[in-house]
């Protein structure tokens, strides 16, 4: 049996239309029902938002990032928390961008791979070079894209899924 993690599903933006279809996509990989509290998102006009904490076998943000992917006007974000033999992960995906993934340590601080900062050292070229590709290595992009929904959304409520079986 795998070990237990637990992480959260932030939902910054999705339309009306799509809401019922995340909670369908989170709750097939989850296992469990449960029902969204979608609130406004205030950064955009008819859009929603929620948070749904969980619980489960390492490698379900992997898998709950990828049931949601490719989405149109969906903007989310799913962490997993470091556990026993294996590093944790955030997942973030806007309309524009696609999909980003990072290794996380036990604060959620996106970890560089060694051989990814060599890479960018290597490449030589200017300072500006390397920061494009250190700022490419943590995910600026969509970071400068989601924060204002991240914003948004503080003070939401937050529920918790539990994994059956």
């Amino acid at each position: 049996m795998a070990a237990i993690t637990r992480g959260v599903l932030f939902v910054h933006s999705a339309t009306r239309a799509m809401c019922p279809h995340i909670e369908w996509a989170a709750q097939s990989v989850l296992g469990t029902r449960a029902s969204f509290d979608w609130t406004d998102q205030p950064a955009g006009n008819n859009l929603f938002r929620a948070e749904v904490a969980w619980q489960g076998q390492q490698g379900t943000g992997a898998k709950v990032a990828s049931a949601l992917r490719g989405w149109e006007h969906v903007r989310y974000e799913v962490t997993e928390d470091p556990s026993f033999g294996c590093d944790g992960g955030r997942w973030s995906h806007t309309p524009s961008l696609g999909i980003f993934h990072a290794v996380t340590d036990v604060h959620g601080n996106i970890v560089v791979p060694e051989d990814r900062i060599r890479s960018a050292i290597e490449a030589g070229g200017t300072a500006a070079d390397f920061k494009r590709s250190m700022d490419l290595a943590l995910g600026a992009a969509w970071d400068h894209e989601l924060e204002p929904f991240r914003y948004a959304g503080q003070g939401a409520p937050v529920r918790w899924l539990h994994r059956v079986g």
